[in-house]
């Protein structure tokens, strides 16, 4: 059933309904909106805190790991007092005291071929914020069966990586960007390191992709990778191709 805006609603969204590219048509479509984040980390916290404050009607998330004291200095919705405790229970209170209006569907598990089936399916659009190569690979392919939009992204020290993908349309897929799994020591935050504030920068980014592929407004990153070098403030788009004999080739 369609969810309609209440005067609650329009006092709560007035900022962004006033925008002449939402109004209130695009907010209705942003409260019957659903986003399936995969990750609760850098990347989940921000993507996460952003959407509830938007007014997505409903968020799932996905993560089967507990808050750690190294995650503070960048995963904003924790605090010492959740060290130890699984994140989808702690960020499903916290987004609940954001905004109760939206729905929170936690998953407090691994994704894997046999659970991905019956949980995306069920929303409009998939967000990668994963820390490894074989999860993001694994929601490339399963957004490309049910032809989902899929927003990924990947950060390391001072550097970002974007990528938006609409699977309703002929478009590579992140398989024609990575030919070969890169090693997962690349995202090695542990090893590697992360700005707190190159992930929350990465992750806002995700969501304003999100949100103009749910009103259908400006450009997106529609075969291109987004470069983020936030080091050195240098910010380029790398346009690339469908691959031949990729998974995506016969779609």
């Amino acid at each position: 059933m369609k969810k309609n805006l209440n005067k609650n609603s329009l006092i709560r969204y007035s900022r962004q309904i006033i925008l002449k590219n939402i109004g209130t048509i695009g907010q209705k479509k942003i409260i019957n909106s659903k986003v399936l984040i995969v990750g609760a980390g850098g990347l989940g916290c921000p993507v996460a805190d952003l959407l509830t404050r938007s007014g997505i009607g409903e968020i799932g998330i996905v993560d089967y790991d507990k808050v750690s004291l190294s995650n503070i200095h960048r995963q904003t919705l924790y605090t010492l007092k959740d060290i130890n405790k699984y994140k989808v229970q702690i960020i499903k209170k916290k987004l609940k005291s954001i905004n109760n209006q939206v729905k929170i569907n936690i998953y407090n598990k691994k994704v894997s071929e046999k659970n991905l089936n019956n949980i995306i399916n069920k929303y409009d659009v998939v967000v990668d914020g994963s820390d490894n190569f074989q999860t993001k690979f694994l929601l490339n392919k399963f957004s490309l069966k049910f032809k989902k939009i899929l927003i990924v992204g990947a950060i390391s020290k001072f550097d970002g990586h974007v990528f938006t993908f609409d699977f309703k349309k002929k478009t590579p897929c992140l398989k024609c960007f990575y030919q070969t799994e890169p090693s997962d020591e690349i995202l090695n935050c542990e090893t590697e390191g992360i700005l707190g504030s190159t992930s929350n920068i990465v992750g806002a980014i995700q969501v304003n992709e999100i949100l103009k592929k749910i009103l259908m407004i400006g450009k997106d990153l529609k075969s291109n990778i987004l470069i983020l070098d936030l080091l050195n403030l240098k910010f380029r788009k790398v346009l690339f191709k469908k691959r031949k004999n990729c998974i995506c080739s016969n779609l």
